[in-house]
Parts: structure tokens; C-alpha cells; sequence
């Protein structure tokens, strides 16, 4: 038992690192990741590595390509555009139905995601991001289709390393609180035109950084 906790301790630790790295772009999309390095650094073994490898390439993070390795995962502008896109249908369609069917208990649970803003340091931004995800997941939760909650989840996965891009640690939770005071009240169209706003800022934020700033790590074809 004690090694199992061992393991599952180092798995998390090397998960979080290396998360966090990705998310704030530390690394970078198409960078290799052996595993015989990242045992070194963690002093640790190959097993909670690559584990920790296998639970990132689930958040499609990192790819695995056979007889290849391990590599941050490298998107099309085609591909990111069209995420943006889905996140906004998705989106738009969970906060009608949340708008209707939100309960005064999750209500509480939404004013009570976000910690506060602690400064612009990587562990900072990724736990900004980390509740920006988890409060948006939360209203699709509300909106009682668990399918749709679902694949948002998994959208806002795929999408965290950009959303750290906006750097909206100190903004968000004001945003999000009149949101919430939207779908309190019911007001569905009011919690849909609060919601565009803020998709649409985070969606201008991030095509501009990835153009201007970051446009040689993104493939204009596809591939990693």
C-alpha cells in the first residue's frame, strides 16, 4: 500500500508540473518529452512518468506517437478556430438551459469557485485557469444534460493552455459573479449576452497572442 501511495503522489506531482508548464507555455506545442529526463528530474521511475504523460495525452495535451515519443501537442489555426467555435455553441446552448433549471444550491457552488486573485505568477495563472474551466463546467452542469457537460469538460481540457493566454486572473471573478446573478434571476437572454462578452474577449485575447507572439510553434498544416 505504501508504494501505491508513493506512486500516486510522484504520478501527481509530474502531472501537475508538467501542466502547469504546458499551460503557461514553459513548454512549447511540438517539444519532445523523453522519459528518462523527466525520471531524472523527478527522481522517480518510468512508471509514474509515464503515467502522468498518459493523463495529460488524455486532456489531448500530449500526443504519443508510436516508436516516437511523447510530445506537447501541437494544433492547426483551423483547428483552434474551430475549438473557439464549439466552445461557443456548447456554451451558449448550456447556459439556456442552466438559466432555467439552475437550483439555489449550485448557485452557492458557483460563488464559491473562485479563491481570489494572488498574483501573475505560473501557479497563479494555471489555478485561474483550473476554476475558470471548473465554473464553466459547472453551469453546463446545471443545465442538467450531463452528455453536454461532458463534452464541454473535455473541450475546456484541450483549450487550457490558451485560455491562460488572457490573463484575466484579477477580471474573472467579477465577470463570472454577474453572470451568476444572471442565471439566478433567470434571466436567460441577460446570462447569454454577459456569457458572449466574455467568449468573445477570451476569443480576440487568445488569436491575437497566438498571431503575433507564438505563431512559430502553431502548424498551418497538420500534425504535431
Amino acid at each position: 500500500m505504501h508504494k501505491i501511495t508513493e506512486g500516486y503522489t510522484a504520478k501527481k506531482d509530474i502531472y501537475n508540473s508538467l501542466r502547469s508548464a504546458i499551460l503557461n507555455g514553459k513548454l512549447k506545442p511540438g517539444e519532445r518529452l523523453s522519459i528518462d529526463l523527466l525520471k531524472t528530474e523527478f527522481g522517480t521511475s518510468i512508471t509514474p512518468v509515464r503515467d502522468a504523460l498518459q493523463m495529460l495525452n488524455q486532456e489531448a495535451l500530449i500526443t504519443i506517437k508510436p516508436r516516437s515519443g511523447y510530445f506537447v501537442t501541437r494544433i492547426t489555426l483551423k483547428e483552434l478556430r474551430d475549438m473557439l467555435e464549439l466552445r461557443e455553441i456548447l456554451e451558449l446552448a448550456s447556459i439556456e438551459r442552466a438559466a432555467k433549471n439552475i437550483t439555489p444550491e449550485m448557485v452557492e457552488k458557483l460563488r464559491s469557485v473562485h479563491l481570489g486573485y494572488s498574483g501573475e505568477d505560473d501557479l497563479s495563472y494555471t489555478r485561474y485557469t483550473d476554476e475558470n474551466r471548473n465554473f464553466h463546467f459547472m453551469v453546463a452542469e446545471a443545465s442538467e444534460n450531463m452528455e453536454l457537460a461532458s463534452t464541454l469538460k473535455h473541450l475546456l481540457d484541450r483549450l487550457a493552455r490558451f485560455m491562460v493566454i488572457r490573463h484575466a486572473g484579477k477580471d474573472m471573478p467579477d465577470i463570472h459573479e454577474i453572470l451568476i446573478q444572471k442565471l439566478e434571476a433567470h434571466d436567460c437572454e441577460g446570462a447569454k449576452l454577459v456569457l458572449m462578452g466574455e467568449l468573445n474577449n477570451t476569443k480576440i485575447a487568445v488569436m491575437d497572442r497566438i498571431m503575433q507572439e507564438e505563431a512559430a510553434f502553431w502548424h498551418l498544416g497538420g500534425g504535431i
